[in-house]
């Protein structure tokens, strides 16, 4: 089957489907459509995880098995937050999606400190040498610890002495602190290996023009540093307007 009645896509109004190994049942992808959505990958042709993986199947004479997950949405907002919910449930790691699902790092699966810390802040000063780094684009709640260290290490335009002088990296995002690493050293960026060389989900640009930025190796810092800071909040320390992902303090 390509293609659904008119009857069929007007009782599936809005609706989340799967794409899932016709042996295995391993899910690969999740999505979300109306009419006939669910079918146009099966005619898409690009360089993606998912054409590639369908590509495989058909070469093994396998066709992959498509299923509606939920149907009967009465709008697009409910299907995409569906969707995205899927997504961070089976762990975009695990998938050949290009994205975590809509509005993933704002309303996706994160634990209850999370949720605590995003709507009852608790304000804190860092009086620590820190350097205060946003990762804002790159950050989702279902960072695994590798790749919420290796996001918040590099790359960065930065003042080399400044960042010498910090004994302490501190990952932010939207004012919330996420994370606290002691630093050991600064390298040229892209010189020490990360997740972010060996994701094939990241564009080629990203690790490319890497002159004059550096990243850090470190550690997580002693617990009783990351109980002082994790989860508080540090929002006050960037103004309206200011896009620099990069402060400095006590440095």
């Amino acid at each position: 089957m390509r293609k659904f009645s008119s009857p069929v896509i007007k009782a599936l109004n809005n609706y989340v489907y799967i794409y899932s190994h016709p042996i295995t049942n391993e899910i690969f992808y999740v999505g979300k459509g109306k009419g006939n959505r669910i079918f146009s990958h099966l005619e898409e042709q690009s360089d993606s995880l998912k054409v590639k993986y369908l590509a495989d199947l058909a070469s093994n004479g396998l066709k992959p098995k498509l299923e509606i997950l939920i149907h009967g949405l009465e709008d697009q907002t409910t299907a995409l937050r569906v969707e995205s919910s899927i997504i961070d449930l089976l762990g975009i790691e695990n998938l050949t999606n290009k994205q975590s699902g809509y509005h993933s790092a704002t309303f996706g699966r994160m634990s209850l400190k999370q949720i605590n810390a995003l709507y009852d802040k608790e304000t804190i000063e860092v009086d620590d040498p820190a350097i205060l780094i946003r990762i804002n684009q790159a950050f989702r709640y279902t960072m695994s610890e590798i790749e919420l260290y290796d996001y918040t290490r590099g790359h960065w335009v930065l003042n080399p002495e400044r960042a010498k002088n910090a004994k302490y990296g501190i990952a932010v995002y939207e004012g919330i602190i996420q994370e606290v690493y002691k630093i050991i050293d600064w390298f040229p960026a892209g010189t020490t290996y990360s997740v972010r060389q060996g994701n094939e989900n990241i564009k080629r640009e990203e690790l490319e023009g890497l002159e004059n930025r550096y990243e850090f190796i470190g550690n997580l810092a002693p617990q009783h540093i990351r109980e002082k800071y994790k989860f508080k909040s540090v929002e006050h320390y960037f103004k309206q307007g200011n896009s620099n992902p990069i402060m400095y303090k006590n440095a």
